[in-house]
């Protein structure tokens, strides 16, 4: 029985119980049925004996040849070159079989390293040797569920289409991995998999391609992951202690949730549309206007929530809706600067000044506009000023059916490209979410996200979750409303509003394994499964589905924020730092801008940088003093400088607004990321040596 099919004939025994999303390696031996037919006894012995089962061209002549023998080259090249390979890249064994292997990885980025060096190495070890005595594999990576006969079948086909000593991959993958790694994979189109109706799209390494391809200069070790939570019980103690720590305050406004209370109002359109007037361009104006410096030559904008111009008020979600998806597509392209929504959106309601909004975010480019819908249509206009010069660069009003908004997105973003003056490659190849699926299922998601934007309640979430749930009714195959779905659901897990612990967790990551199977380059999956997986103290693969998400949209200030703080509690501390002042570039007017400073703060600490801690942390404090944990870092900052008073005056302001973390004990109990050992011997080092010195007691 071949690998495949102990697989998808259901001989998991060797493998994970439950179904899960997983970059998978699949490995097997070149020439395997000669092989059989050749020397059965022999192959029988190898099969049982070596983890990898592999083999080369005229493979039969490899049995009798050299003294040494093949079984010994091969436990010696399994010894020497393939495990040390995977284990180096987190690679974790799930199943062998007569005629090869699956690996787990806990990226694609981490897996097709794996599987480039590995076929390097053993290549270069092949050219020192005769060719009968040559041993060769052939490697595919595909993304998908580990116990799924889909992603069995599609890594299967991958790894038939790659060459001897070479490597493919398939879309999803290369997506994942694109900008991140040297490697050039040819594009060798579209390929049917026996057990799945679509096609895979499929990329490829020759092994000369593998021998040419750059080294890449390996990472730091990721910390162990200590506490490998399931989504049973352990979830449970998770979601508490999230619950009663410090990301109460601010974890929804990450999950793009908004705790401002100010009411949403229609921001007033500079150009208002006209009733009857027909769609038309207009030119860019030629008067000119005050000077706007732009100080750095990356392209930046950002889009103005777009006004609702109906006489409707329960049309603001659809106006949001738009804004909010030109700001997704406009965000994924590479090289760029793209303010975040949260900070867009801190202007709606507002009067506003393209030059002014430029100056306060350093940015060069403004979009805005607004949007009407009635029964017959949408009738939309659209305008890019270039804060630089002070004029518009261009102005357009369109006028099109429900059927045809997603054109007119599409039009608006290449506009955009072209005045950015990227090259059209870099435009993001996905269309907006209005483009996809069934209109009333459409309709309800954007519903369901102006929900979940709302100030937070058991509520507003209900409703924000009966609009997905509706969503998905009418277009059961829609990879937008499961992702809307899974992202409420793991809000209400950690709010405490979850209608079962055990199963809501459960659901939310069955809904989003399948969204990115469907789709792997969504950025607002990966970006759940990485939250979901944060809950569940599983950090090492939280920050994996981060870095996913920003390899598909690097101006995601929630994902490149989450990504700096897991690598501070994975102890990385100034690995994370980048991340989390990106973060603040991108959103600065987040209403939750207090946790974004402390961690800056706190990573500075945790470097015993105790002046850098005090400032950011400072900050945090000032802008919302009401919350205890700013308070607390002060505490341990100024008492690691020496600063005594301060220190004493800090943790008492901390304990009166939060009792509960009255020692060291109760704060390392009450959050399990702190627990972690690589990050709690750093905080033995620094924080709580000052926290010591203002007087917090060990018990």
């Amino acid at each position: 029985m071949t690998l495949y099919q102990s697989l998808t004939e259901g001989s998991l025994s060797e493998m994970p119980a439950t179904s899960r999303l997983a970059t998978i390696l699949s490995a097997d031996v070149v020439g395997y049925s000669h092989l059989l037919g050749a020397d059965e006894q022999s192959t029988l012995i190898l099969a049982a004996t070596s983890r990898l089962a592999a083999a080369g061209s005229g493979f039969p002549g490899l049995i009798k040849a050299g003294e040494e023998g093949v079984l010994e080259r091969l436990k010696t090249l399994r010894r020497e070159i393939v495990d040390p390979k995977i284990a180096e890249h987190r690679g974790r064994i799930l199943k062998t079989s007569n005629d090869g292997m699956l690996v787990e990885f806990p990226g694609p980025v981490e897996a097709v390293r794996g599987a480039v060096e590995m076929q390097r190495a053993v290549a270069e070890r092949n050219d020192k040797l005769v060719a009968d005595r040559r041993i060769t594999f052939r490697v595919g990576v595909n993304l998908g569920r580990v116990a799924a006969a889909d992603a069995v079948a599609i890594g299967a086909r991958l790894r038939a289409l790659a060459q001897p000593g070479g490597v493919c991959v398939s879309r999803a993958v290369r997506e994942l991995i694109r900008g991140k790694l040297p490697y050039a994979l040819e594009d060798i189109g579209e390929h049917r998999v026996d057990k799945t109706a679509a096609p895979v799209h499929a990329y490829a390494m020759s092994r000369d391609g593998v021998a040419s391809s750059p080294s890449v200069t390996a990472q730091p070790p990721a910390a162990p992951v200590r506490l490998w939570m399931n989504t049973r019980g352990a979830v449970v103690a998770a979601s508490i202690a999230i619950t009663i720590g410090i990301w109460t305050a601010a974890w929804w406004s990450w999950l793009g949730g908004n705790l401002s209370t100010a009411p949403i109002q229609a921001l007033v359109a500079a150009n208002p549309i006209s009733e009857q007037a027909p769609p038309k361009k207009v030119e860019a104006e030629s008067a000119p206007a005050a000077k706007v410096q732009a100080p750095s030559v990356t392209p930046s904008i950002i889009v103005l929530p777009f006004a609702n111009l109906s006489n409707n008020p329960d049309q603001e979600y659809f106006a949001d809706g738009i804004t909010e998806g030109l700001t997704a597509d406009l965000s994924r392209i590479p090289g760029s600067l793209v303010v975040a929504r949260n900070t867009a959106f801190s202007y709606k309601g507002n009067p506003v000044d393209a030059a002014q909004v430029a100056r306060e975010l350093d940015v060069r480019y403004v979009l805005a506009g607004g949007v009407r819908r009635d029964d017959e249509g949408v009738r939309l206009n659209a305008q890019m000023i270039d804060a630089e010069t002070g004029r518009m660069s261009w102005a357009e009003e369109f006028y099109t059916d429900r059927a045809g908004l997603a054109e007119v997105h599409k039009e608006i973003v290449v506009r955009v490209v072209q005045t950015l003056d990227l090259e059209p490659a870099e435009a993001p190849a996905a269309g907006i979410e209005p483009s996809r699926g069934d209109p009333d299922a459409r309709d309800l998601i954007m519903r369901g996200w102006a929900w979940s934007h709302k100030p937070y309640s058991a509520a507003t979430w209900q409703e924000a979750q009966h609009a997905f749930e509706r969503a998905l009714e009418i277009d059961p195959g829609s990879v937008d409303a499961r992702i809307g779905l899974a992202r409420v659901l793991a809000g209400k897990l950690a709010e405490g509003w979850a209608s079962s612990v055990q199963q809501d967790p459960t659901r939310a990551e069955r809904l989003l394994g399948e969204a990115i199977e469907r789709d792997a380059t969504r950025p607002a999956a990966h970006f759940t499964m990485g939250v979901l997986r944060r809950m569940q103290n599983r950090l090492a693969e939280a920050r994996s589905e981060f870095e996913a998400t920003i390899a598909l949209d690097p101006n995601d200030a929630r994902a490149l924020y989450h990504l700096g703080v897991t690598l501070m509690f994975l102890g990385q501390p100034e690995a994370g730092i980048p991340h989390i002042q990106n973060a603040v570039r991108r959103d600065p007017h987040d209403p939750n801008i207090t946790t974004l400073y402390w961690a800056l703060g706190t990573c500075h600490l945790l470097l015993g940088q105790a002046d850098e801690a005090i400032e950011f942390l400072g900050k945090a404090r000032a802008a919302n003093s009401r919350l205890w944990f700013p308070h607390l870092y002060l505490a341990g900052a100024f008492g690691l400088r020496g600063d005594i008073d301060e220190a004493r005056a800090a943790l008492a302001q901390s304990i009166k607004l939060n009792p509960a973390v009255s020692s060291l004990s109760r704060m390392r109990a009450n959050n399990a990321w702190i627990a972690n050992s690589d990050h709690w011997t750093l905080q033995e080092k620094t924080i709580n040596v000052g926290l010591r010195r203002a007087g917090l007691p060990d018990e």
